[in-house]
């Protein structure tokens, strides 16, 4: 899986595409969801120690140099005033996230969620994305519910 130091990795952004930036994740514990992030799904986790010490309001993992997963505590629901009834989406997760990788990561994803004894799918080929039809798919959870599909491309 992808790993740099941030600096490094947000000089190489480009500002001239549209492009997924964050999703925010609820949690029940944004440092447990982190550790889980880092050890069974291997992305980095970011401010980590910021959000322990209180001077941030939550941590996230960097998935790729230009795009992270906040993950935000129940206890921020009320302070969603970005549009009426943002608040109301606490508890309510989307279907699921894909993460595209390359074939050996992949592999060593679905090996490494095992080892965590996490429940992992079977594997579908040809599911259809964002590059057309993927060499191969399967789906697990992280603890707090979320669904996450991982697939490659050839």
């Amino acid at each position: 899986m992808w790993v740099a130091r941030e600096a490094t990795s947000l000089v190489r952004m480009t500002k001239n595409s549209t492009r997924l930036d964050h999703v925010v994740l609820w949690v029940t514990d944004p440092v447990a969801a982190a550790a889980f992030y880092e050890t069974a799904v291997g992305l980095e986790p970011v401010g980590v120690a910021e959000y322990t010490n209180g001077e941030s309001s939550f941590p996230s993992v960097r998935v790729n140099e230009e795009t992270i997963l906040d993950l935000a505590p129940h206890s921020l629901a009320a302070r969603m005033r970005m549009l009426p009834g943002s608040a109301d989406s606490a508890g309510h997760p989307v279907n699921h996230i894909c993460l595209a990788l390359p074939a050996d990561a992949f592999d060593d994803l679905r090996a490494r969620l095992e080892e965590h004894g996490v429940p992992v799918s079977g594997i579908d080929p040809g599911l259809s994305g964002a590059r057309g039809d993927a060499t191969r798919s399967f789906y697990f959870r992280d603890p707090d519910g979320n669904v996450f599909e991982a697939r490659h491309y050839d």
